[in-house]
């Protein structure tokens, strides 16, 4: 197993934020990319889509034998799951209906949650503009992994295990560093999916409701998609706090991959992304990326020198602990 490694080490504190300066640069050389800023309505009809085909699987897993619901919900499922929660990510930033009609976003990213078997889509909506506003800040961006977390996930075999149930860190974290009021939203969105996961238990059977919860438990945590958890924000080099990712499953994320790129213009959709980096080429050729999610994990793994700990981490501002 690996060593141990510090908080000392790898805590980076940083006042500033390099999005906000490059976007201004960007914006006063290349103003065009303010027309990329609208709203995505063929991602209404994609998650749609993707919805019927899980319920098509939901159907056709119902009388298989165990291994096979749980090779199925690992090897198709958990890929639609994963990709539906960066639906649901896009639908947050309001590309599928647009600024103007900011709750329909709300009660389709609602739908969109269905498949995944647990509450999700209005919670992290909340917390997700927190991500933007605040990035790294500390008791505010819940994308931060907690104090115990570094401390204790610090040797290659727990690393891995920290890997595994990231789903699990995602979904209590906020409670821990920054707990919000319930909001009525939230209530509606919990009775809703629970009310479908008794659906699909009494239409298709007990085997195709934990194939819908496995798949989201599984796509989640050790999975090749799952490597964008890491490669986003994780100081792989010193200095660098977001970090972009080419490959070709972005094509099943809705290149969520081009994350400098979205932080840079969090109002383009996914799908406009690339031309941002297009059109801005000099801006992020040079910038570090990555080519592969799996060699991410991997060496997230197997470094001795990275830990839930390498994130860049700012102190709150005034203005910011009072909101």
């Amino acid at each position: 197993m690996g060593s141990r490694v510090s908080r000392e080490e790898f805590e980076w504190v940083y006042t500033d934020q390099p999005h906000t300066n490059r976007r201004r640069e960007i914006l006063a050389k290349y103003p065009e990319i303010k027309t990329l800023m609208k709203p995505d309505p063929n991602l209404i009809w994609i998650i749609i889509m993707m919805l019927l085909v899980q319920l098509a699987s939901f159907y056709l897993v119902k009388d298989l034998d165990w291994k096979w619901v749980i090779f199925w919900s690992y090897v198709f499922g958990s890929c639609l799951n994963h990709s539906m929660t960066l639906g649901i990510h896009e639908i947050s930033h309001n590309f599928a209906f647009g600024h103007h009609k900011a709750m329909w976003n709300r009660w389709f990213g609602i739908f969109a949650n269905l498949p995944l078997g647990v509450p999700y889509s209005v919670s992290f909506k909340r917390y997700h503009m927190d991500h933007h506003r605040y990035l790294g800040a500390d008791g505010i961006d819940v994308d931060i992994p907690t104090d115990f977390e570094g401390w204790f996930f610090c040797t290659t075999f727990r690393k891995l295990v920290w890997v595994i149930l990231q789903p699990l860190f995602y979904a209590f974290r906020p409670l821990v560093i920054n707990p919000k009021p319930i909001t009525y939203l939230e209530i509606i969105n919990t009775v809703i999916q629970i009310a479908f996961d008794i659906i699909v238990y009494y239409v298709f059977g007990i085997k195709s409701l934990v194939y819908m919860l496995a798949a989201s438990l599984l796509g989640l945590g050790l999975h090749p998609i799952s490597g964008h958890f890491i490669a986003e924000h994780y100081m792989f080099l010193k200095g660098h706090e977001t970090y972009s990712y080419y490959g070709p499953l972005n094509l099943l994320t809705f290149n969520v991959g081009y994350h400098n790129e979205h932080h840079d213009f969090p109002n383009v959709p996914g799908k406009n992304l690339p031309l941002v980096r297009k059109i801005a080429a000099e801006y992020y050729d040079q910038l570090p990326q990555y080519n592969s999610w799996i060699k991410v994990l991997y060496d997230f793994v197997m470094d001795d020198t990275i830990s839930p700990y390498s994130r860049m981490k700012r102190p709150p501002k005034r203005n910011e602990l009072l909101e």
